[in-house]
């Protein structure tokens, strides 16, 4: 009886609040993902997206993926083994540093070992490697030189990504052998100076010839990784397009393959930079440069969503090359306290550095399980990751800022000097958390298309109110009301997880279902205004990352204590300590979701931020005035 009343209270309730719901468009933070405004509710893939929903999706993540048969696992240790000799041996990333260069003869080892083409597919000259494949071999890379990685990266992960991406077959089949063979570098042309992480925003302007035959682009890229040496980019433009519906011309971005060699492109001097010194970055100028047509990366105005999907796919990278710079730091770390003596003892048995050793290692035990996880997905055909891409890309850029930063510190005095080679790695390290979408504007990504598909969602469920689904309705109204009571809304998954993390994937169920009640409030409390809660879509891009690498290691985890293999109980201990760790996380910044006090120091953060600004600096008077 009891529950007929809540579920009949439910359904009047649900139908005043869900009738108010109007989402404001993604378009309107230039995110570029789709909208999922159908008739019918159709449910995709992604653990992450669903999760805005409070639906645990979990085809995308148990069991771990196992992409790779015997022979892509032989061919990958057959590179893997020449690609540490090489960086063990050859490649001097201090030199590179101070040289600010990678030298000439590194970049001819570099290409005969064929790593200027690693996915490009075998018949056009390249390796042909899987995602996964890649990924293990750019962790090797991360682990000595990130500027040699990103050198790399801007060639392949985004310089040419879109050839593979979008390209027709004449294109692939022109450019692809010669980019593969390192003959020529390319570039990703995106940013300018008026257009940092607002990419709809850039100038740069191309324009049909009237002859129809090229486009003839002005205009300028800051900021671009290659730039200074790169023979093939991947340009971002305007380009005036009339509207269908209202006939009006409007400038939409379109994507380009530019040549060097097409004249009018020149280059300003490398520029002078705080970290990742080997890597050319320099500024590029267009002038007047004739584009063939037939050199349009798919269609004309659709530039933004190449941009995007080159960007995704890349990001997977990121984390594997941050994964294997976390795993050498953590060596280093391993090798001073486990020999420096101070009080009489090593500094190993003193809990504030067990502690930092274990942080260190939970941080890149999730991200390499993010990484692989996510690649595996890639080659199993997935094409809903957007929000995990994003994710790894912030979670491995911030995690291995702090295991550099902990590592630092376990050296003490030592770990200042520059001959410990510490400084260089975190200067390298500091860009990874601005370029390639900042990760502020990657966490309001994650926030509002989640937010986005779950109010599609709403509004699905609004319709079947109204149509009056009884199924829907009894669903619907029994997850309330087990809501409203503290019961669990979210099935168990402890099947899908070995028995030892049974607990932890409780802890994730119930973590997930308090997730989607706090994105449905959200909405429904803040409705198109959503957009402007940035301190609240912030801790909610927080909470969410926590959920995914929470699944993420109890999917690895539970495949180790399944094989059997010998590291599996330390695996364990990781998953067991990190899974407790983000769920009291995930609880405190929901918690604070609707916390008043959260809330008025929000609005006391944005006054103190307002008089600072009108100030044009510190405000408080010196204690000495």
């Amino acid at each position: 009886m009891a529950l007929r009343l809540v579920t009949k209270r439910f359904l009047f309730a649900s139908r005043m609040r869900l009738s108010a719901l109007r989402l404001v468009p993604l378009s309107a933070l230039g995110t570029g993902h789709r909208s999922y405004a159908s008739a019918d509710f159709k449910r995709n893939g992604s653990f992450v997206m669903n999760a805005f929903t409070g639906h645990m999706e979990t085809s995308e993540v148990f069991p771990y993926p196992e992409v790779l048969n015997e022979e892509q696992k032989e061919n990958m240790r057959l590179l893997i083994e020449p690609t540490y000799k090489f960086f063990e041996e050859v490649n001097d990333a201090a030199r590179n540093d101070v040289e600010e260069q990678v030298p000439p003869e590194i970049m001819k080892s570099l290409q005969e070992l064929g790593a200027f083409g690693l996915q490009v597919p075998i018949e056009l000259g390249g390796v042909g490697l899987t995602n996964t494949q890649y990924a293990r071999l750019v962790e090797v890379v991360g682990g000595y030189d990130l500027a040699v990685g990103i050198a790399l990266g801007a060639h392949q992960s985004i310089g040419f990504k879109g050839i593979t991406l979008f390209g027709t077959k004449e294109q692939r089949e022109k450019y692809l052998p010669q980019l593969a063979s390192g003959e020529k570098i390319a570039a990703f042309c995106l940013t300018e100076s008026s257009s940092g992480s607002d990419a709809s925003s850039i100038r740069s302007k191309a324009i049909l010839s009237d002859d129809g035959k090229h486009y003839i682009l002005n205009g300028s890229k800051i900021w671009i990784s290659n730039g200074g040496i790169a023979e093939v980019m991947t340009v971002f433009a305007q380009t005036p397009g009339k509207d269908a519906k209202t006939g009006e011309v409007k400038d939409k971005i379109s994507a380009f393959i530019v040549e060097r060699g097409f004249g009018g492109v020149t280059s300003g001097p490398p520029e002078k930079k705080m970290g990742i010194k080997a890597s050319n970055t320099a500024e590029v100028f267009y002038d007047n440069v004739h584009i063939p047509v037939q050199n349009l990366l798919g269609k004309e105005g659709e530039g933004f969503k190449v941009a995007m999907n080159i960007l995704n796919n890349g990001r997977f990278g990121m984390a594997a090359a941050l994964s294997g710079t976390m795993k050498k730091l953590i060596e280093r770390a391993v090798q001073h306290v486990t020999t420096r003596v101070q009080f009489g003892n090593k500094l190993e048995v003193y809990g504030d550095v067990q502690e930092k050793l274990a942080r260190m290692a939970m941080m890149q035990y999730v991200t390499e399980s993010i990484a692989y996880l996510l690649s595996g997905n890639m080659d199993r055909g997935c094409t809903e990751f957007q929000l995990e891409a994003a994710i790894s890309k912030v979670y491995a850029s911030e995690a291995a800022w702090e295991v550099v930063d902990e590592c630092i510190q376990l050296h003490g005095g030592m770990g200042f000097m520059k001959a410990a080679g510490l400084e260089r790695v975190m200067r390298d390290m500091r860009i990874f958390r601005i370029f390639e979408g900042s990760n502020d504007i990657l966490r309001l990504f994650v926030s509002l298309t989640g937010l986005q598909y779950a109010g599609s969602h709403l509004r699905a469920l609004e319709r079947d109110l109204k149509g009056f689904k009884m199924d829907v309705l009894m669903s619907e109204g029994v997850k309330r009301t087990k809501r409203m009571v503290g019961a669990r809304i979210v099935p168990s998954i402890a099947g899908q997880v070995h028995a030892d993390l049974a607990s932890q994937a409780e802890q994730l169920s119930s973590a997930l279902g308090d997730f989607g009640a706090s994105c449905e409030s959200l909405l429904l409390t803040h409705r198109k205004d959503i957009i402007n809660q940035q301190f609240l879509l912030k801790r909610l891009s927080t909470a969410c990352i926590d959920l995914y690498g929470m699944a993420a290691v109890l999917s690895r985890a539970s495949k180790a204590l399944s094989k059997g293999v010998p590291t599996a109980a330390h695996e364990k201990a990781l998953t067991v300590t990190f899974c407790q760790q983000a769920e009291e996380r995930i609880r405190r910044n929901l918690g604070s979701l609707r916390s008043a006090s959260h809330l008025k120091v929000d609005a006391s953060m944005a006054t103190i931020a307002k008089e600072i600004c009108k100030h044009g600096g510190a405000v408080p008077t010196h204690p000495l005035d």
